[in-house]
């Protein structure tokens, strides 16, 4: 057998496992020929069901609400799935393939054999918000700087790159690099993925699995196999399916730096008098307002938006509850409303910068985003500002 393939013995029952790369030609042949060849009684597949409907259903974007997702406060989550959907587009088409597409010829070659097939991936919206959680502010904003990165580079790799990427050295230096620059992420992208894998392809009763997997997760998914086999470990996995649970700083937050602003506008006022706490207010509004404005306008944001970042960003500082971002992008939205066809043509739009500034759904988020970052920055300056004019 190919080493992408590897049969692990629990008890009486033969797993084989099938690492692949997820872009790479090689892989879609070696898993349906691995599963015609061993006419297992199961396949397990590293997909979830929601993105499994989303291979299938090409229209899926046409139902976005744009606004409702920003509501719900998953602009971040969303912005992130399409610039990973868009690099890992734009990397498959260098190679005349698509994302997934060996899961999906693994799926449909156990249909096509009468076997049953199971999702056995944990919900990607559960794996982002919670890389996202458990992440503090410095790891968050070097997730963003990657996906950012990893959105608008124009790296090409070849099918020979891709190989190498199955190789247990190629691996093992990649996971470490990972778990250096962003511990926490490689937790819960890897290692808790790992076990959740292993758990679903040890539950499966049959005698007989193939289990076509991501190349990264055989090592891990052989090792949590074999302490499920030993009793070692339970195969109760709600701890890693819900989101973990905030502390109490996490909670306050949002609160902590408008209490600080207004601490200190209230200092100045008893320390310097009247016109001193206005000259604070006005320097706190004109760092706010003008680099959340200036985050829109690099979106090239509809005048009135870019207007509306300025005025609100303050508002929305001073409550928690509402966001800039928000504003921005229903302002936005009202000028230049998402069009079916932005909605047609999503898929495509993200693989480029043009595409994302040219599609109106992906430019509301980036107006979302950019304003939002604004703000967050205007704030930043403005504390020390304020503070030095304070006790000054």
């Amino acid at each position: 057998m190919p080493q992408t393939v590897r049969t692990i013995q629990v008890g009486e029952r033969t797993i084989i496992l099938v690492g692949t790369a997820h872009i790479s030609k090689e892989s879609i042949e070696e898993a349906k020929e691995t599963i015609r060849q061993e006419q297992p009684q199961r396949v397990c597949v590293e997909i979830d069901m929601g993105r499994y409907q989303s291979i299938q259903q090409d229209s899926r974007w046409q139902d976005l609400d744009i606004i409702k997702v920003l509501k719900e406060k998953k602009g971040f989550l969303l912005l992130a799935n399409l610039a990973l959907a868009g690099f890992q587009k734009r990397l498959g088409a260098d190679l005349g393939t698509k994302p997934g597409e060996e899961m999906m010829a693994a799926i449909q070659t156990a249909e096509e054999m009468g076997i049953p097939w199971s999702a056995i991936d944990r919900e990607i919206q559960v794996t982002l918000r919670r890389a996202w959680a458990k992440s503090n502010l410095w790891n968050k904003a070097k997730l963003l700087a990657s996906l950012i990165e990893s959105a608008f580079s124009r790296e090409k790799l070849s099918e020979e790159d891709l190989e190498k990427l199955k190789e247990g050295t190629e691996l093992e230096q990649m996971m470490n690099e990972l778990a250096d620059f962003m511990p926490s992420v490689k937790e819960v992208l890897i290692d808790e993925r790992d076990r959740y894998l292993a758990t679903q392809i040890f539950l499966s009763t049959e005698r007989k699995v193939v289990a076509v997997v991501g190349a990264g997760h055989m090592n891990g998914i052989e090792t949590w196999l074999e302490k499920l086999a030993r009793g070692e470990v339970s195969p109760d996995v709600s701890d890693i399916e819900s989101l973990p649970k905030p502390g109490w700083f996490a909670k306050s937050a949002g609160w902590l730096i408008p209490a600080l602003i207004v601490a200190l506008i209230v200092i100045g006022f008893f320390r310097s008098g009247t016109q001193a706490s206005l000259t604070m207010i006005l320097r706190w509004v004109l760092l706010n307002g003008s680099l959340s404005a200036l985050g829109s306008l690099l979106c090239l944001a509809h005048p009135l938006t870019i207007l509306g970042s300025f005025v609100l960003a303050p508002v929305a500082t001073l409550n928690p509850v509402l966001a800039i971002g928000l504003f921005a992008a229903v302002i936005e939205a009202h000028f230049r409303k998402p069009t079916v066809r932005d909605a047609e043509t999503l898929a495509d739009d993200v693989t480029s910068i043009k595409g994302f500034y040219k599609n109106r759904i992906t430019h509301i988020l980036l107006v979302f985003f950019c304003s939002s970052i604004g703000g967050m920055i205007g704030n930043f300056i403005a504390l020390p500002v304020l503070a030095s004019k304070a006790i000054g």
